[in-house]
């Protein structure tokens, strides 16, 4: 049990039947009456944010996420397969756990699977993956002077705007939280 006055970024609490994750938090302290503790909390199943008024000696069991590497194998139609590497254990998760987490994913590469009490809710993709293009059309010359862009879809297929001079076959450096590009490699 964390008790309100307790609460710090990052922690992850059960209430109300739900798993939170205080995002932000701040005790406030009125000159006339009681203090109390006001929190953002993100659900980490469905992703909605809300916001709590707690008294400081208010009372949640703490949750306790575990986070696992695993290999992603491949897909099968409506399942995703990943392989503990320690214990060589599959297992399918749905699309709708995994949603759009895996599109700069190659298969065989590994990425953390999040669960709570052995159910899973997330997929996290490594920071930054190194891609190839596999098509993009050539850059036109001299039309370089607003820092111009262009469409290209890598290997995994997801679509990426790269600078005009990368050409197809040429391998990328993507970061995975916001799906721009950050070099060449």
């Amino acid at each position: 049990m964390i008790s309100a006055g307790d609460f710090r970024n990052g922690i992850t609490i059960e209430y109300e039947g739900n798993i939170y994750q205080i995002i932000e938090f701040q005790h406030v302290k009125p000159g006339k009456g009681a203090a109390f503790v006001r929190t953002k909390l993100k659900n980490i199943k469905s992703g909605g944010v809300v916001e709590k008024t707690f008294r400081p000696v208010d009372k949640c069991p703490q949750a306790r996420i575990d986070r696992k590497d695993m290999q992603y194998l491949y897909s099968d139609g409506d399942l995703f397969y990943f392989m503990d590497v320690e214990t060589y254990d599959q297992i399918p998760i749905g699309t709708a756990t995994i949603g759009d987490a895996l599109k700069f994913v190659k298969e065989n590469e590994m990425v953390k699977i999040c669960s709570y009490n052995g159910e899973v809710f997330a997929v996290e993709p490594p920071l930054f993956v190194e891609l190839a293009i596999a098509e993009t059309e050539p850059g036109v010359k001299g039309d370089t002077a607003t820092g111009a862009t262009k469409p290209a879809t890598v290997e995994t297929g997801a679509t990426v705007y790269v600078p005009l001079f990368v050409n197809q076959g040429d391998t990328i450096k993507i970061d995975t939280r916001t799906g721009e590009y950050l070099s060449r490699v």
